[in-house]
C-alpha cells in the first residue's frame, strides 16, 4: 500500500517537523500510524516530500524529513465546466473527476440547472466542492490540488469568456457528429470541457459555446448522467494525452 499523503499549507524545509492540527489528528488518530512509517507530505502546489514517522502523539505525529520533489504542472491544463446539479451528485462528480486528473472545475449555472447557488449559499456549496477535490486529491496521492473556480453561480456569458482563451474547447452533447476520442487536441494549453446538468444543454447555452470557439462532441451512443459524464470524458483525455 502505498504512503498516505497529507496536505500542508508550505513544506518544512528541515530535517524534523510536527504534523499537527486536522492532518495530524487524520494522520494519528484516523490513519493511525505508527512510528517507523512513511508519509507524504505536498503543498497542492507540485511540491512533495517523503517522511517517516519518530514519535506519534495525541492528534499529532513528529516526522523525520527524508527527501523533497517538485512536479511541474499538467500541460496540457484541464478544465472542466460543470453544470450545477441538485443533491450530492455534483460533489460525486468533483471527487471522481479529480481523482481522474481534472486540474480545474469551474461550477455553472446553466439554464437548465435544477440547483441555484445564490448568495451565502452558494459560496458555501462552492467551498464544499473545494473540500470534496482536496479529499480526493489527498486520496489519489496528488501532487497538485484541483482549484474550484469563479463565481459560485458562473454564468454562460462567463464561460463563453473563459473558452476564448483555452487552446481546445470541447462541449459534451449526445448528438454531437464528432467524438471525443478522435478531436485533434493541442500539445499545451488549457483544454477545457463543458458538462452540463441534469437536463442537459438549451440550444441557446450550445451556440453560446459555439461562437465562443467550442467543438460538440460525444462519448459514444449512451446518454450519461451529469455526475458520470465529465469523469468519462477525462479519462478519454488523459489516455490521449499520455497522463495514463
Amino acid at each position: 500500500m502505498s504512503a498516505p499523503l497529507f496536505l500542508v499549507e508550505n513544506l518544512p524545509a528541515g530535517s524534523s517537523y510536527t504534523l499537527e492540527g486536522p492532518e495530524g489528528h487524520h494522520a494519528a488518530t484516523v490513519q493511525r500510524l505508527r512510528v517507523g512509517e512513511a508519509l507524504i507530505l505536498a503543498d497542492g502546489r507540485g511540491g512533495t516530500a517523503r517522511a517517516e514517522v519518530t514519535a506519534v502523539g495525541r492528534g499529532s505525529v513528529d516526522i523525520m524529513m527524508l527527501s523533497w520533489a517538485e512536479e511541474p504542472a499538467p500541460d496540457p491544463r484541464l478544465v472542466v465546466v460543470q453544470g450545477i446539479a441538485k443533491g450530492d451528485r455534483g460533489e460525486l462528480a468533483v471527487q471522481a473527476m479529480t481523482e481522474t486528473g481534472v486540474d480545474e472545475i469551474l461550477p455553472w449555472a446553466a439554464s437548465r440547472s435544477v440547483a441555484q447557488w445564490r448568495g451565502d449559499r452558494g459560496f458555501k456549496a462552492r467551498d464544499k466542492w473545494a473540500a470534496t477535490a482536496r479529499e480526493a486529491a489527498k486520496q489519489a496521492r496528488r501532487a497538485w490540488v484541483p482549484t474550484v473556480a469563479g463565481d459560485p453561480d458562473c454564468s454562460t456569458k462567463q464561460v463563453a469568456t473563459r473558452l476564448a482563451d483555452a487552446a481546445a474547447a470541447f462541449v459534451l452533447h449526445e448528438e454531437a457528429a464528432e467524438r471525443l476520442t478522435a478531436v485533434p487536441l493541442p500539445e499545451s494549453g488549457e483544454i477545457v470541457l463543458i458538462v452540463g446538468p441534469e437536463g442537459g444543454i438549451s440550444d441557446a447555452e450550445l451556440e453560446a459555446f459555439r461562437a465562443a470557439g467550442a467543438v460538440p462532441v460525444r462519448l459514444g451512443g449512451a446518454v450519461l448522467r451529469t455526475s458520470t459524464a465529465g469523469v468519462a470524458a477525462l479519462a478519454v483525455l488523459s489516455t490521449r494525452l499520455g497522463r495514463w
